[in-house]
């Protein structure tokens, strides 16, 4: 009897523990299920709901249109910058003599009539007496015409006397005009200093001149050259293969070393019909507004000129267009939770506009500020 009864206990025993550990596994299956179904919850409204903006971000970013417009092609010239040679002036010394002042620099910016060097000459002390002896003529010549007149007012002189009279006068009054002029043209004044003065406003850009040098009357140099640089001219060479694209009123985008970030817009108004043989260049000049002087004469130059064809295609800014894994794309937007990338294949690219001629849809609005942002996150 108690061998029977711990033979029937003891599956009694396995039957219970197997019971056990069925409910333990039955409830982690549960839990498992359970936590597989939230999840797969949760990535299906994810899926749902999908990317959205922020009212914050959609404040800052702006969209664009997709338009149609005429092909508009980037031409890349190099050239420099010159002054305008207009109001380009050379000065040259009317006199020749002792320098006895030099009172502007190289670069030094100068008012009209502003004096720019002094002179010792004996060429000037030779014009104020000329001058002087004319002035004496003058009154001489007055008085004799006076006695004349009252002579033959008195019937003391003859006609003869009388027109001699008046032609030695209108013949010193001729002679001071004329001594008046020269010393006018020299820039006299007292003693025998000569002075150089500016003949307009503008920059000293060249200046061969220095205090004690000893100028020769004959001298064929000129000592200064002041230019006016409230506008200059971009002077650009264009290639024998690129002539027939260029045309008079083209816009034109300048920019320099010196100010690489800076644009400085303007147009051609001048071709030069004439091949350089040492370049086998055409010139072509683009007048540029200079009035705040960062643009100086003969710096270098890179010249964009715009060539508007008639050929039309869909325009968007290139600062909408995003490059990645050598692929080109744009973000199409249509409400905040409706952005979408899309890849598309441009035709012409400038720095400003892009050209596209697959991809997108005339009047579909793209992304243009916070592209990247928003890329990125799509992308995740």
């Amino acid at each position: 009897m108690p061998s029977n009864l711990t033979t029937w206990r003891k599956p009694l025993y396995s039957i219970q523990a197997m019971s056990t550990k069925q409910l333990l596994l039955s409830t982690v299956a549960i839990v498992f299920l359970y936590a597989c179904q939230n999840h797969k919850e949760t990535d299906n409204s994810a899926i749902v709901k999908g990317f959205e903006i922020s009212e914050t971000m959609l404040k800052s970013t702006s969209f664009v249109p997709v338009k149609k417009e005429n092909v508009t092609e980037e031409l890349n010239f190099f050239g420099k910058i010159s002054a305008d040679q207009n109001n380009y002036i050379d000065i040259f010394p009317l006199v020749g003599g002792n320098v006895v002042s030099v009172n502007v620099s190289l670069g030094d910016y100068v008012r009209k009539g502003q004096v720019l060097a002094t002179i010792r000459s004996t060429e000037v002390a030779g014009i104020q007496k000329d001058l002087s002896d004319a002035k004496t003529d003058l009154l001489l010549a007055e008085k004799n015409y006076r006695v004349a007149e009252d002579m033959y007012n008195g019937k003391l002189s003859t006609d003869k006397d009388m027109l001699e009279a008046k032609g030695q006068l209108a013949k010193a009054k001729e002679q001071l005009r004329r001594s008046e002029a020269v010393s006018q043209i020299y820039n006299v004044r007292t003693g025998n200093i000569y002075s150089v003065v500016s003949p307009i406003d503008g920059y000293i850009v060249q200046k061969n001149i220095n205090k004690d040098m000893q100028l020769r009357s004959d001298r064929s140099d000129n000592i200064f050259d002041v230019a006016n640089t409230k506008d200059v001219w971009a002077i650009l060479n264009v290639n024998e293969t690129d002539i027939e694209k260029i045309s008079m009123g083209m816009p034109a985008v300048v920019s320099t070393l010196s100010y690489p970030d800076k644009k400085f817009k303007g147009s051609i108004d001048k071709i030069f019909k004439i091949i350089d043989p040492q370049t086998n260049a055409m010139q072509a000049r683009v007048v540029l507004d200079n009035k705040d002087g960062l643009l100086i004469p003969e710096s270098k130059a890179t010249i964009k000129l715009l060539h508007h064809s008639n050929t039309q295609a869909l325009a968007i800014p290139s600062d909408a267009v995003i490059f990645d894994q050598n692929k080109y794309f744009v973000l199409i937007y249509k409400s905040q939770n409706d952005i979408k990338i899309r890849e598309i294949q441009p035709l012409k690219q400038n720095e400003e506009i892009t050209y596209v001629s697959s991809g997108l849809q005339e009047g579909e609005q793209v992304i243009v500020n916070n592209k990247l942002l928003i890329y990125r996150a799509l992308n995740n």
